[in-house]
């Protein structure tokens, strides 16, 4: 054999001799052992833990959000449940190991840029430990996601620090007088009857005070739209509204009656979709959200269409409205017709 080729075929097998040992040496002991990567990698990662740094550390900035977790059920030793801040906004800190594995969303040392996570699918996020299943405690609220709110998100209704408190629009912390309201409310009497008395328009006697403020602000700065109501609310004041709604809150109410009495019966089932906001007979527990009980069947009916329409909004209501046959906002509507307003 000619010495060139011998002498190629000594370094090549030399070459493969040193391949071979290099490989050896740097491979790591658990390389493929579950796959193609170290097997040992698993345990590095899961071991590189971010680090959260308490909800005191969220006090410094976010003092009103942290006095309502601190005062909510979120934070109750006693029921066993304590969810953290970071819980739904993510670890404050970087992970154990620096350089590698940062969290990127805040930074290494919250916050970044002033920026924080923001949970966008609360529905999915609360449901995690609120959605009706066998087993879970009894003692930790839950709900049937389809009956409850449908594809809504919870930050609809509910204030995400505090779940218990019903997220609503503020109402005039002006208490109103009656007796000024007086006055001012004969006025409403062509369309909502005397004293607030109605037949096809709603009634407004005995209705919450803080809701019809509410609406009354809405109609003067055009949020909610209704070319009369628009124009009689613009020339009232602010005192002006407190005063008619606290008469009308205190009115004696009677209940339209006005709703098929056969298709009533009907509406129980779906009125108790209603219960959560507006109380299981029709009469709200929240200042802010509207009785039902005893309102004219007419006017219910054309609030659902409404709805439906898209020419009214309301984060909740929207999607229960959507989700209502024309059958079944007929007999709710008559439901609440023939309820007892008191």
């Amino acid at each position: 054999m000619p010495k060139h080729i011998v002498r190629l075929v000594m370094l090549l097998l030399a070459f493969v001799i040193v391949a071979y040992t290099a490989k050896q040496y740097f491979t790591a002991g658990s390389f493929y052992q579950f796959g193609h990567y170290r097997g040992l990698s698993v345990a590095e990662i899961a071991s590189d833990k971010p680090k959260f740094k308490t909800p005191k550390y969220c006090e410094q900035c976010h003092a009103s959000e942290y006095a309502e977790w601190a005062k909510g059920v979120h934070n109750n030793v006693e029921l066993g449940k304590v969810v953290k801040c970071e819980v739904c906004h993510g670890p404050a800190g970087s992970r154990d190991v620096k350089g590698r594995f940062d969290n990127v969303t805040t930074g290494k040392d919250h916050p970044s840029g002033l920026k924080m996570t923001i949970p966008v699918d609360t529905a999915r996020l609360c449901t995690l430990c609120h959605e009706q299943m066998p087993g879970r405690p009894a003692q930790q609220r839950q709900i049937v996601v389809a009956e409850h709110a449908r594809t809504q998100q919870c930050t609809v209704c509910h204030n995400p620090h505090s779940p218990r408190t019903f997220k609503v629009a503020a109402a005039s912390a002006a208490k109103g007088d009656a007796v000024a309201g007086k006055a001012i409310a004969a006025g409403c009497a062509g369309c909502h009857g005397e004293a607030g008395i109605g037949d096809s328009a709603p009634g407004l006697a005995g209705q919450k005070a803080d809701y019809l403020v509410i609406s009354l602000k809405a109609y003067k700065t055009g949020a909610r739209a209704n070319e009369l109501m628009s124009s009689i609310a613009k020339d009232l004041s602010d005192n002006d509204i407190a005063n008619v709604a606290a008469y009308f809150s205190a009115a004696k109410c009677k209940s339209a009656g006005n709703g098929d009495k056969k298709a009533a019966a009907a509406g129980l089932a779906v009125a108790a979709k209603c219960a959560t906001c507006h109380g299981a007979q029709g009469v709200s527990t929240q200042p802010s959200w509207p009785n039902l009980a005893g309102l004219s069947g007419e006017y219910l009916l054309g609030s659902f269409k409404s709805y439906k329409a898209g020419e009214r909004k309301n984060g909740m209501m929207d999607g229960i409205a959507q989700g209502l046959s024309d059958t079944d906002a007929a007999n709710v509507a008559a439901y609440f017709a023939n309820a007892a307003c008191r």
